[in-house]
C-alpha cells in the first residue's frame, strides 16, 4: 500500500469535483456556491480518504490556530464538569477545533482567573469558553476580551459577555406541572439560602408555576438552607414538623439533588414514606445521586452537555465571523432543563387511599 500523503487533489478526484470545490468546503468559505449534495460528498471522500487539512498552512492564511481555550471550574469536584468538557470538545471537533482545557477555582479571585486565560492567550487560542461550576455572575476578567469568548452556565454584568444558560425557570415549571399532574395541591420548596437573583428567579418561578395550575402560589411553604444534604434535611424537617397536619405538603421540591438526598432522610425519620406519603423532586441530575436514592429521584436536568455544546458553537461562528457576538451579549441564549421521571413522584396519599 502507498504511505504517500493524501493531498486535496485526491479528494476532488474522489468526490468528482474541482479542487478549489474542495477548498471552499472544507475551509467552509462563507461565500461559496456549493450545493448540500456536493458538500456531503466532499466531506465523505475527505473522510474515507483519511484527509485532514494542513493546519500550519491553514493557521498562515486565516491566522487562526483552530484552537479553543475552556476554563472550567473545579473539574476534580464538580460531577458536571464533565458534561461540560464533553459538549464543548464533541462540537469542537465537529468544525475542526481542538480544545485547551484549564482548571480553575471556584473560589479564584480575579487576579487568578485572568492568569488562567492569560495562558490560553499565550497559546494563540481563537476564543475562549468559560465554564462555572454552578449558575452565578461571575466578574469580569479583562483580558477575556483579547478574543472571542462565551461564558457557560453564568454570566457576567458589565461589560456584557455572551453566555449560555440554563433555563431554569422553565425547568421549575415542569417539576410542578408534574406535581401538580399527579394531583397535588399543597408543594413546599426547599432552596438554596444565598441571596442571589438565580435563587429569587427560581422562588418566583415556583410560585407563578403553581399559580399556572391553578393553586395558591403565594401561600405555598418555602423554606431555605445551604444547597448541600444537611441544608435539605433541616429545611424538610421544619416544613414536614408542622403542627397543622392538615396543610401538610404533599410533595416537595428541592434546589438540588443533594438537598432532595437530604429530605429523603427527614422524610424516613418522621415515618413518611416516599412516593406513598411524600413526592420529591430535585434538581440538576446528579446521576449517581438521582440513581443511588431510594426510590430513584425525578429531577430536573440541568443541560450542561447541550449548553456547552451550543456556547462552542457560537463560539466558532464568531471566531470565523460568520456571526457578531456583541449582538448575543444583551440576552443569553438558553436551554431547556428536561424532567427526568424516575420513581419519587406519585399520586398523594389522598388519591391512592
Amino acid at each position: 500500500m502507498s504511505s504517500r500523503t493524501i493531498g486535496i487533489r485526491d479528494v476532488a478526484v474522489a468526490a468528482g469535483v474541482s479542487v478549489t470545490t474542495v477548498s471552499h468546503v472544507l475551509n467552509d468559505v462563507p461565500y461559496a456556491r456549493v450545493s448540500p449534495k456536493t458538500r456531503k460528498k466532499v466531506r465523505s471522500a475527505a473522510e474515507q480518504l483519511g484527509y485532514g487539512p494542513n493546519r500550519l498552512a491553514q493557521a498562515l492564511r486565516t491566522q487562526r490556530t483552530g484552537m479553543l481555550g475552556l476554563v472550567c471550574e473545579d473539574m476534580a469536584s464538580t460531577p458536571h464538569a464533565g458534561r461540560i468538557i464533553v459538549g464543548a470538545e464533541e462540537a469542537a471537533k465537529a468544525r475542526g477545533y481542538n480544545l485547551l482545557i484549564i482548571n480553575a477555582s471556584g473560589a479564584a479571585n480575579l487576579e487568578s482567573r485572568q492568569t488562567d486565560v492569560g495562558a490560553l492567550l499565550n497559546r494563540r487560542v481563537d476564543g475562549i469558553l468559560y465554564a462555572t461550576a454552578d449558575y452565578r455572575k461571575v466578574e469580569f476578567p479583562a483580558n477575556l476580551g483579547s478574543v472571542p469568548a462565551v461564558l457557560v452556565g453564568c454570566e457576567t454584568g458589565e461589560p456584557k459577555v455572551p453566555a449560555v444558560v440554563p433555563d431554569g425557570e422553565g425547568g421549575v415549571r415542569r417539576a410542578l406541572h408534574a406535581l401538580a399532574g399527579a394531583g397535588h395541591t399543597r408543594v413546599a420548596f426547599i432552596h438554596n439560602a444565598d441571596d442571589v437573583p438565580s435563587t429569587r428567579r427560581l422562588v418566583q418561578a415556583f410560585r407563578a408555576a403553581l399559580d399556572e395550575a391553578g393553586l395558591d402560589g403565594g401561600t405555598a411553604p418555602v423554606e431555605s438552607g445551604v444547597p448541600k444534604v444537611q441544608g435539605g434535611y433541616f429545611a424538610a424537617r421544619r416544613i414536614l414538623s408542622r403542627e397543622d397536619h392538615a396543610d401538610m405538603p404533599t410533595a416537595l421540591f428541592c434546589h438540588n439533588d443533594l438537598m432532595a438526598m437530604g429530605a429523603y432522610r427527614a422524610a424516613a425519620e418522621l415515618g413518611l414514606s416516599i412516593p406513598g406519603d411524600l413526592s420529591v423532586i430535585g434538581f440538576a441530575d446528579q446521576e449517581l445521586i438521582a440513581d443511588s436514592l431510594y426510590p430513584a429521584l425525578t429531577t430536573v436536568e440541568t443541560p450542561h452537555h447541550g449548553m456547552a455544546a451550543l456556547a462552542a458553537r457560537l463560539l466558532i461562528d464568531a471566531v470565523e465571523a460568520k456571526s457578531d457576538l456583541s449582538l448575543l451579549a444583551a440576552q443569553p441564549a438558553m436551554v431547556d432543563c428536561t424532567l427526568m421521571a424516575r420513581d419519587s413522584v406519585a399520586a398523594p396519599p389522598s388519591q391512592t387511599t
